[in-house]
């Protein structure tokens, strides 16, 4: 069974980083890859969604007002260069928590 993933990263190096990795990973299909999270809410309307990596600290809509906002949000991994966000991260339920740089 695949798990349908996107990515969500307002850095395009993390973006692509975090693809390439996914895409290496046989049981994860990439939907789509977004740099903010007005494009992940499209996405998610239009698309399966399984689990988003996602950003925290991104322009217009953080990455957990963007989870805070979903009626139903898929499984989360937050994917960021901040470590103090991890213990509220966890409040929401969230896979886990990767701090950058990400390795494979």
């Amino acid at each position: 069974m695949k798990i349908n993933c996107i990515i969500v990263d307002d850095e395009a190096l993390a973006r692509r980083g975090l693809e390439e990795y996914t895409r290496n990973i046989d049981f994860l299909d990439v939907k789509g890859v977004c740099k903010n999270a007005v494009q992940a809410n499209m996405l998610i309307k239009s698309e399966q969604v399984d689990l988003i990596f996602l950003d925290i600290e991104m322009p217009l809509i953080s990455g957990m007002d963007f989870l805070k906002s979903l009626n139903n949000p898929p499984k989360v991994i937050f994917t960021t260069a901040y470590s103090e966000y991890a213990l509220e991260s966890f409040a929401f339920d969230v896979v886990d928590y990767l701090v950058k740089p990400i390795s494979f």
